[in-house]
């Protein structure tokens, strides 16, 4: 019959040791995804600055312009940092015949219905700011 004999030499057993690295694994990989979501959230917020930038110009645009939009829909595309965005304009008149209110609509050109930016204007008729 063996005989069992104990070892009492410092150190870990195996399942100790298997038990620790599965932990520090999971610990490694949560602070992995963590990390990746700061990423995409840090895109996001990026995008969402620029298309900010984008509405603004646009509203600036025709304010510096004197522009009188025509009541209705307008659409194009502005190139701001390294990304290409969509923006969609619409038009439509106040109880004050003198001004029309404007809201820009900014999005990414894939996603038309994701707004990442809306900023309201409003421009004043030329013909009526002598008065």
């Amino acid at each position: 019959m063996a005989t069992w004999q104990r070892n009492d030499a410092p150190g870990f057993t195996l399942v100790e040791v298997l038990v620790a690295m599965t932990i520090v694994a999971v610990s490694l990989l949560a602070a992995l995804r963590v990390a990746t979501q700061g990423v995409s959230h840090a895109d996001e917020l990026r995008g969402r600055l620029l298309a900010e930038w984008v509405a603004a110009d646009r509203l600036a645009e025709h304010r510096a312009r004197g522009d009188w939009l025509p009541v209705g829909m307008r659409t194009g595309v502005r190139r701001q940092g390294n990304l290409e965005l969509g923006w969609r304009e619409e038009v439509s008149a106040t109880p004050n015949a003198a001004f029309h209110r404007v809201d820009v609509f900014v999005f990414v050109p894939a996603q038309p219905a994701h707004f990442l930016a809306h900023s309201t204007g409003f421009v004043v008729d030329p013909s009526e700011s002598g008065r």
